[in-house]
Formats: structure tokens, C-alpha cells, sequence
């Protein structure tokens, strides 16, 4: 008899679309079950998960306080849509609205990340009455026709045809050169595609606070100020992707914060749910009541995932996340930089909180996506669930939930010493120029 490991690659590749064939590691676990910070495979072996399922469980796996207010709606009310009057969604709504920043008080609840920069994407179109977006590159922002036209990671730009009503900046992040000449190279390239189609023309700009697939490139601090004036002044809106950045991961409810800007769109997801599908587009008074042609989303801000989004509110006012990611962010960032400073193929480490990158490269500066799989595969071995990204994927991601504690991270830095010391042996590895 086939192995459960067997089963299911066979049934991924006999059933599903190519695109979900795909899975990390030589000899991927089967993880079958979850507990806070923990993953477990059907051998019974433990992973820490440093990797969130890419920044959802922010709360950690199967949490108690998340799941059983989620399981008591489950047997009381799971669904109605929206043109029924249900407690929930409209709870929801009135939490967030005291959290999110500024003036930002309307949400639209869809299911996706990627429905709701959509949602967020049409709101400017009807509010502006403009029809161009401004898009940065190396950003993320969904699988649907517009998100992933705005989307420059050409690995996830798979429509042949995505739409030309997009213009692509500069990034804040150029490898090899200062932080703040490309924040200055990226505000000035927006500035030339405002000239060049003309600020009638454009509706928005998006943008993720911190890029996540983009290889957690995370703008300098006064970066965000200067954007929304050169925006502010030309009419055109801003809108900031939060949907890997929210809900306590970076420090900061929002990432945006740290930046102390007021979008005129934020949008989140991910850890918003928890694992459940729940996403919003959230806006002020003024563009909110522009948004007012038909549009519903079936299942978004349904009761089951309302209710379980208000338990998320809940569990990270309860323990205070955004102090414990700000706390723990700072022991892995500088536990990282020690390593950078013993093993020079970790050429960068940024990002904020507990949302950081390594920027892994030979010491001749090519990008060197096979020694992050080499890690990975390491460090999998010793129990540890590691994520990666980046244009050339050579970008080792931490991005474990937020119940994490000091010893955690202690022993991912442990172990990942023991690993990079094992790679500097191999001087063809390290030294590959």
C-alpha cells in the first residue's frame, strides 16, 4: 500500500490544476496537524513553523480562543449573505473601525486578498472617475485580473493579457545600493509616470507597506511621507496592501503605522481570519459612499468567519501581540545579524517585528536560491518550517506566528548557525564566484 505521502502528491498531480502540484522541500511532510506555534507530520515528527502559512496564523494553529467561539457560531448560524440582517459582519465592522488608522472607518468583507485589492481597485475607478494605477516593482497583489496586473513578480503574472492601465515604479530597494537613494530613485520614477500619462489619468497607487513575496523589502522611514504628499498633490489616491502586514506582525497593528501615514485604502486578510477566509477593503467616509453601485461578495463577512475574525481582535488586544511581535522581532533581528556578520552569504537582513528577510547571495553577489533550498531542507530536518521569496527566491522569510517565544527563537538561530557553519565548509558553496 502507497504511503500518505504517496497519496496525496498522486492525487495533486491526477487531479488538480498544475499550479497546485507544487510543494517545498525534496521530501515534503504531510502535515496533518497543528498547535500554536507547532506543526505536526503523519509520522508524528514536530516542526516549530517560523512561516505562518505566509503570515495567517498569526494567532497560531488550532488556538483555542479562536476556534471555539468559530465552532459555537458553526452550530448556531454558518451563512445567509449579506441581504439578511446577521449580528457578525456588522460587529466586525464597528471593531475596526476604531483600529484602523486616521480616518479609515468603512469596510466592504470579501473572502481574498485578492478580492479585496480588487474591491479596493474599483472603489478608486468610482471615486476618481480616472481609470490608471501606478504599481511598484517587486509588489503582490492577487490573482485576479486587475491585482494581477498591478502585480511585478512576473512568476505570478500568468494572464497573458493583463491590462495595460498599469505603470510600474520603481522599487525602494536595489541590492547593492543605499536604501536611501533608492527610496529617492523610486519617489522620483513615480513622479516621471505622473508627468508621462498626466494626473487626470490616474486613480491610485498601490502598495504594500513591507513587500512580502517581494523579498520583505521594507521602505525607509520617511519614504511614506513624501509619497502621499507627491500623491495628495496630483489627486491621485493611495492604497496600502496589508493583507501579509496586518494584524500585529510587524509591531504595529498595521505596518503603516510605523510610517505614520493615513492611506486612503488599507486592505487586509490573512491573519485577519486565522486561517479563515475572511478579507476586507477599508476606507473613509468620502470614498466609501462612491462605492455604491452593486456589488456583493456571497460569502465574505460571513458569520462563522466574522465571529472568528472578532476572536482574533480580541486574542491580540488579550496578549498584546504587537508589543511581543516588537520584542521578539528585535532578538531574531539581531540573532541574524550576528550570523550575518559570521557567514557572509547573508548579504541583507531587514524587514520590522516578526516579518524578516535574508537576502541570501555568493560572495560575487549572484543571488543564490539553491543554498536557501539547501537551509530550508536543513532546517526542516531539525524541525524547523521555514519560508522563502523574493524575485530570484533567494530570500529566506521569518514570518512565524506571533505566540512564538524567546526560546523559539533561540533555537531557529541555533539551528540555523549549525547549518551555515556546515555551508562555509564547503568553500565551492560559499565562495562561488
Amino acid at each position: 500500500m502507497d504511503s500518505l505521502k504517496e497519496q496525496v502528491i498522486e492525487n495533486k498531480q491526477n487531479y488538480l490544476c498544475p499550479p497546485s502540484w507544487n510543494h517545498f522541500y525534496k521530501e515534503p511532510p504531510v502535515i496533518v496537524k497543528g498547535e500554536m506555534q507547532y506543526l505536526y507530520d503523519d509520522t508524528g515528527k514536530k516542526y516549530l513553523d517560523f512561516f505562518s502559512g505566509v503570515s495567517v496564523m498569526n494567532c497560531g494553529h488550532c488556538n483555542p480562543e479562536i476556534i471555539e467561539p468559530a465552532i459555537a457560531q458553526m452550530r448556531t448560524l454558518q451563512h445567509t449573505s449579506i441581504i439578511y440582517l446577521t449580528e457578525q459582519m456588522g460587529e466586525l465592522a464597528r471593531r475596526l473601525s476604531g483600529l484602523l488608522p486616521g480616518d479609515i472607518c468603512r469596510s466592504f468583507f470579501c473572502c481574498t486578498g485578492s478580492e479585496a485589492n480588487e474591491t479596493a481597485l474599483l472603489m478608486t475607478r468610482l471615486y476618481t472617475g480616472k481609470k490608471e494605477f501606478i504599481a511598484i516593482k517587486n509588489g503582490l497583489h492577487g490573482r485576479t485580473h486587475l491585482t494581477m496586473s498591478t502585480t511585478a513578480i512576473p512568476m505570478w503574472r500568468s494572464d497573458p493579457y493583463l491590462s495595460d492601465a498599469v505603470h510600474f515604479a520603481e522599487n525602494t530597494f536595489i541590492y547593492g545600493e543605499d536604501i536611501e537613494t533608492a527610496a529617492k530613485k523610486s519617489l522620483e520614477s513615480i513622479r516621471k509616470i505622473i508627468e508621462m500619462r498626466g494626473k487626470d489619468n490616474i486613480a491610485a497607487l498601490i502598495m504594500e507597506p513591507i513587500q512580502g513575496n517581494g523579498g520583505i523589502i521594507t521602505p525607509p522611514p520617511h519614504y511614506f511621507k513624501a509619497l502621499k504628499a507627491l500623491l495628495e498633490a496630483n489627486d491621485i489616491l493611495l492604497i496600502i496592501d496589508e493583507v501579509q502586514t496586518g494584524f500585529a506582525r510587524t509591531g504595529k497593528l498595521f505596518a503603516i503605522s510605523h510610517y505614520e501615514v493615513v492611506p486612503d485604502i488599507l486592505t487586509v486578510a490573512k491573519a485577519l481570519g486565522n486561517g479563515m477566509p475572511i478579507s476586507a477593503a477599508c476606507t473613509n467616509e468620502k470614498i466609501a459612499m462612491a462605492f455604491n453601485k452593486p456589488s456583493a461578495s456571497t460569502l465574505g463577512g460571513n458569520p462563522v468567519c466574522s465571529t472568528t475574525a472578532l476572536a482574533v481582535l480580541d486574542y491580540i488586544e488579550k496578549y498584546d501581540l504587537c508589543q511581543r511581535a516588537e520584542t521578539l522581532g528585535k532578538q531574531l533581528m539581531q540573532g541574524l545579524k550576528q550570523l550575518q556578520e559570521k557567514y557572509p552569504i547573508l548579504a541583507d537582513v531587514r524587514g520590522m517585528g516578526l516579518m524578516v528577510g535574508v537576502e541570501v547571495r555568493h560572495l560575487n553577489g549572484m543571488a543564490a536560491p539553491e543554498l536557501v533550498d539547501d537551509i530550508l531542507e536543513a532546517l526542516k530536518e531539525c524541525g524547523i518550517i521555514l519560508g522563502k521569496n523574493g524575485l530570484e527566491r533567494n530570500v529566506l522569510a521569518f514570518q512565524p506566528p506571533l505566540v512564538i517565544t524567546p526560546e523559539n527563537v533561540k533555537d531557529l538561530l541555533d539551528a540555523l548557525d549549525s547549518i551555515l557553519a556546515g555551508i562555509a565548509i564547503n568553500k565551492a558553496a560559499l565562495y562561488n564566484d
